[in-house]
């Protein structure tokens, strides 16, 4: 097997210190492991378990105001890299050890075109370019299967989707034909349908150019489907290592077990008509009037009134779909990107302009100014996607968990502190965060504040748009089952967004399919998971990594 091979990366006893006002605090201890030629290693565990410390330090990129490596030895080869000149080191990085972040949009310039971004890594890296850097950049992105690859060079990062950027970061990585490729949780903002292109494509790139990977992620489904081996993080410490199918089916440390029984899996709940009961309290009683009534909704960006007041014809970005939640249920609305599903939600809180009909609690929406919204808004609350932009970086998390109770002017000073409290312990973060700003938290974290932000008014709707998307399994699960206690004792109404089915059939009594701004297929979740009508749903499904190395290995 591949790992019998000499290792090309050896990390040694590697611990790091965090500089904080109480001192140094060890936040990475004793790592070590071997990545052999043309092996993938995949580092699993939750945010905050020293994943990303990891791969910073072997890239040499830890802030140096914050972090410094305390002990150790990282060796390419046959060479000790830690701890080199900036100047060797910026030779190796890049040209040696290349890495994949996970936000390509935030890795790549926006004021530089993908051909001259791509070209200027190529010329620092590569010395033998018998056909030149440009005709390189454009066989990479052939490589990576970008169609239109000349034109793709001269656009800039904001004209691609955001699975054309990664493959973008994937080709700038091995134009240099680095040894070791560092992928920092690559599919992590992906639909599941460009995540199995990417981790395909990264399959065949490995067989290609002998191209060793160490892969972070906290996906249990993406580390079956690409590791030879695995290990497994826990609190800046490698709890368990081994082959990946030693792991999955003999996993010897509780932390490994706790990690996979948290993974949703697809069918996993068949048979069924609703989420599971959680908790012996009688679930609040449905109305017959639902909380959420949509009818005929559509949205058009850059519809604008021309000569004599026509508007203009732009194409709609969601098209008349229609559907109603009723308390105590959730519909859980599912598609790739650019579906429209995102624009859905915001247009049913009235965050953007929209034609058709949207009723919160019986009262309509459209049109209402925001004084009329402030009492809907009371009721009905968002998760968003990005949980940075959703937070003001200025203000304490107590401070913004507290910002809707302040507005609505529910309690007192003291009264909304403990609720703050209160609600941060619901979402599994400690009291003390409060007093903290977000950019001390992962994302993760980040996400779980929002939530309880959104609780924060016990409300009757909650549009959470991927909500749980950039959540560790074992959080992921944890919030989930949260959200389904909720709406057991409180008669929540979700609309739940999601590219994950696995999630979407865990969550959901109802399920809507959405492909080019329209509802392809719409049912019960029995209907639809267990009798799917339409193509796109099955393709859908059929794309969901699967949490067995077997599978894969059997060529699955």
């Amino acid at each position: 097997m591949r790992q019998q091979a000499a290792p090309v990366l050896s990390v040694r006893n590697l611990s790091v210190d965090a500089r904080t006002p109480e001192g140094l605090k060890r936040i990475l201890d004793g790592v070590s492991f071997d990545l052999a030629a043309g092996e993938t290693l995949c580092l699993a565990g939750e945010s905050g378990s020293g994943k990303s410390v990891t791969s910073l330090a072997i890239m040499g990129l830890l802030p140096k105001a914050s972090l410094k490596v305390a002990l150790g030895e990282i060796r390419l080869e046959d060479r000790n890299i830690l701890g080199i000149p900036n100047k060797a080191l910026r030779r190796i990085r890049g040209g040696e050890v290349a890495m994949i972040f996970q936000e390509p949009m935030t890795s790549l310039n926006p004021v530089m075109t993908i051909g001259d971004q791509m070209v200027e890594a190529i010329r620092e890296h590569r010395e033998d370019m018998p056909q030149g850097a440009e005709a390189i950049a454009r066989d990479m992105l052939d490589a990576v299967h970008m169609s239109e690859a000349a034109r793709r060079l001269k656009q800039y990062p904001h004209e691609l989707s955001g699975g054309m950027r990664q493959r973008v970061m994937i080709a700038m990585a091995l134009s240099c034909r680095p040894k070791v490729l560092i992928a920092d949780e690559p599919t992590t903002a992906l639909d599941v349908t460009v995540q199995a292109q990417i981790l395909t494509l990264m399959r065949e790139l490995r067989s290609e150019f002998s191209t060793s990977i160490l892969m972070i992620t906290h996906d249990m489904g993406v580390v079956a489907e690409m590791a030879d081996r695995v290990a497994i993080m826990q609190q800046g410490r490698i709890v368990e290592a081994g082959d990946a199918l030693d792991i999955f089916e003999r996993p010897a440390e509780p932390y490994t077990r706790q990690l996979l029984a948290a993974v949703p899996r697809l069918g996993a709940h068949a048979g069924t008509d609703g989420p599971p009961r959680l908790t012996a309290v009688a679930a609040a009683p449905a109305a017959d009037k639902p909380v959420l009534a949509v009818s005929d909704l559509s949205v058009t960006y850059g519809a604008r009134s021309g000569w004599l007041g026509r508007k203009s014809h732009a194409p709609a970005t969601v098209s008349g779909i229609s559907f109603s939640i009723k308390a105590g249920e959730t519909l859980g609305l599912v598609g790739e990107s650019g579906s429209g599903k995102s624009t859905t939600g915001k247009a049913v809180l009235n965050l953007i302009p929209f034609e058709g009909s949207v009723a919160i609690d019986g009262r309509e929406t459209g049109g209402l100014k925001p004084a009329a919204m402030r009492p809907v808004r009371r009721i009905a609350q968002m998760i968003f996607q990005d949980p940075y932009a959703s937070l003001d970086p200025r203000m304490t998390v107590g401070a913004a968990i507290a910002e809707p109770l302040v507005i609505h002017d529910v309690g007192n000073a003291s009264e909304r502190k403990d609720r703050v409290a209160a609600l941060l312990i619901r979402v599994g973060m400690p009291v003390d965060a409060g007093s903290r700003y977000p950019h001390e938290f992962s994302g993760g974290q980040r996400q779980r504040i929002c939530i309880a932000r959104a609780l924060a008014l016990e409300p009757k709707l909650i549009v959470a748009d991927e909500s749980v998307a950039a959540l560790d399994v074992s959080v992921r699960a944890r919030v989930l089952d949260l959200m389904l206690e909720l709406q057991e004792q409180m008669g929540l109404a979700y609309l739940f967004i999601s590219h994950d089915m696995a999630v979407i059939e865990k969550m959901s009594h109802h399920v809507a399919v959405m492909r080019g701004g329209r509802i392809v297929e719409m049912g019960t979740r029995r209907q639809v998971f267990e009798n799917p009508a339409d193509d796109y749903t099955r393709n859908l499904m059929a794309a969901i990594p699967i949490p067995d190395p077997a599978f894969y290995r059997k060529g699955g």
